[in-house]
């Protein structure tokens, strides 16, 4: 299998997006911001130090047109928040949570630009396939390795602008694609770098 090259950079995404070469990247899936303010709704977030005021804001027109400048496809989650900057869509991913009759939200939905038809993963929002949550928003690394072998191709390279946690750098790493990754947060930033070190070291050992 290719030895995946992972990029993490701790910096903006725009200006870091702005230097980038039209369709340079074959895929972006990313998570921005869906400005619900999830950081501080609730006693469950308070053990990330949730009060950066990261999620008061979404992205703006600039930031999904140079999005889909430099990637040929996208996989945009909390899409349902971004409809009015992103269009239409034929294809739609509907991660569902299997919650049941508790109070949280039953999924989630993503944006993308395929000509395909809707595509449903399930995972249970409190399964054991989760990693330790490092991060109030953190998908599961099998949420974006399902996402890898339903959308990407063997060689194609990745872009993820609000890295977050790592889950989509370990998915990556696990299935050998080649991913650039930017973080503005430093504290999380390092945190995912760390993942993804004890990812490797474990793949090194089995």
């Amino acid at each position: 299998m290719h030895r995946s090259k992972i990029e993490l950079h701790n910096i903006d995404c725009l200006p870091f997006m702005k230097q980038c070469e039209d369709k340079q990247f074959d895929l972006a899936i990313v998570d921005p911001p869906y400005a619900i303010n999830i950081e501080n709704s609730g006693t469950m977030f308070k053990k990330f130090g949730s009060t950066k005021g990261w999620d008061s804001n979404r992205p703006n027109k600039e930031y999904f047109e140079e999005l889909k400048r430099i990637s040929k496809n996208q996989i945009v989650w909390g899409g349902n928040y971004f409809f009015d900057l992103l269009g239409q869509t034929k294809c739609v991913i509907w991660w569902d949570k299997m919650n049941g009759t508790n109070m949280m939200a039953d999924g989630e939905l993503a944006w993308t630009n395929f000509d395909k038809h809707s595509k449903r993963f399930e995972m249970h929002h409190f399964s054991s396939g989760y990693d330790k949550k490092i991060h109030p928003t953190q998908k599961p690394n099998k949420l974006y390795e399902w996402c890898l072998m339903n959308f990407a191709e063997r060689g194609q390279k990745i872009i993820d602008t609000h890295l977050g946690s790592g889950s989509i750098a370990i998915a990556c790493d696990k299935l050998g694609f080649d991913l650039v990754a930017t973080e503005i947060d430093k504290d999380y930033f390092d945190k995912a770098n760390k993942r993804l070190n004890q990812h490797r070291q474990q793949q090194t050992l089995f």
